[in-house]
């Protein structure tokens, strides 16, 4: 979705105001992250988001797709440098392991 109001921002004239606003956010959640390829424009503009936030404020990001998979994410390679350079850099990072809490819950309602 905030990729689709960044689009929308370009289009109405608003972007650099939702850049602005994005940035003035304490905490960013991105939530399955990595469910499918970005598009040229949609990479640049989280890009931009980033660099707005960079140092300033919190972004989590939820992802069942590998760290190392990421940047497959992205088609432009220079884009994808500069991206996961500001997403990784003094990033805390939990992984999980194990079965999906949802496939657990359901199993257990099966029983």
């Amino acid at each position: 979705q905030l990729l689709d109001e960044l689009n929308i921002g370009h289009a109405d004239g608003s972007y650099r105001q939702q850049l602005a606003q994005l940035a003035k956010k304490k905490l960013l959640i991105l939530d399955d992250w990595g469910m499918e390829k970005m598009s040229a424009r949609q990479a640049n503009d989280l890009l931009d988001v980033m660099e707005e936030r960079y140092q300033n404020t919190s972004t989590i990001i939820a992802s069942q797709l590998p760290v190392t998979e990421w940047y497959k994410l992205i088609s432009n390679p220079t884009v994808a440098d500069a991206l996961l350079d500001r997403l990784l850099h003094n990033s805390h990072r939990i992984e999980l392991a194990g079965e999906s809490m949802r496939k657990l819950d359901q199993s257990d309602h099966l029983r």
